[in-house]
């Protein structure tokens, strides 16, 4: 999955700007190989953002693109996007999101569903079904987009912190940066992308590959 990852990253940016981070000494020797450029990170980085944080230790940038291993067919078009709003945005700490259209995506609790407000930023992401209603319909539904842009000094904040309570129970790690007081700017892109968290999403993402063979 890194490598497929990878692949649709070279599509977006040239290799230069792509780092691969990973705690995995066997993955390190599978990018060595390749000549992919890459980086050791400690084993108790928390989540995907703190291996980042780590990263932003080492390499100095404005902003960093955040776009992990589970998500191998992810639309280059929304890494342009990112990158495109992100450089002109380098203060804000960014997230993608799209509009569901079924409504089995929206009562899947693997699925992080998130509100708006009218200026785009984020209000709360949850795996609930929200909004919700006292009829229990789906009415709309937002769900998130797994590309992030961090800025180095917000980074470096989120970094070496515990994880926080809500963060911790709903097992989002965006839901950190909100309890800490941050403003998170969300950016629609396209919902061509999926992540690959449970068994189900490993063999829908099998027979997908599949059919792009």
């Amino acid at each position: 999955m890194i490598l497929r990852t990878y692949e649709q990253c070279l599509k977006a940016v040239s290799s230069n700007n792509i780092i691969v981070a990973t705690d995995s000494k066997k993955i390190l020797n599978f990018l060595k190989i390749r000549k992919i450029n890459n980086i050791l990170t400690s084993k108790k980085c928390l989540t995907g953002t703190d291996r980042v944080a780590e990263v932003a230790k080492k390499i100095k940038s404005s902003i960093y693109i955040n776009l992990q291993g589970d998500e191998p067919f992810f639309n280059p078009n929304d890494i342009k996007k990112m990158i495109k709003f992100a450089l002109k945005n380098s203060n804000l700490i960014i997230n993608g999101y799209t509009k569901i259209n079924e409504e089995k995506i929206f009562r899947d609790f693997s699925i992080p569903k998130v509100l708006i407000d009218k200026k785009n930023n984020l209000i709360y992401m949850s795996r609930s079904t929200i909004p919700g209603n006292k009829n229990n319909k789906f009415v709309k539904g937002w769900r998130q987009v797994c590309i992030y842009s961090y800025p180095r000094k917000v980074l470096m904040n989120f970094n070496n912190k515990r994880k926080t309570l809500i963060e911790k129970i709903e097992d989002i790690e965006i839901l950190r940066f909100l309890e800490l007081g941050y403003k998170i700017k969300m950016l629609k892109l396209s919902n061509s992308s999926f992540s690959i968290d449970t068994k189900q999403d490993l063999k829908i993402a099998s027979e997908f590959f599949k059919k792009k063979i």
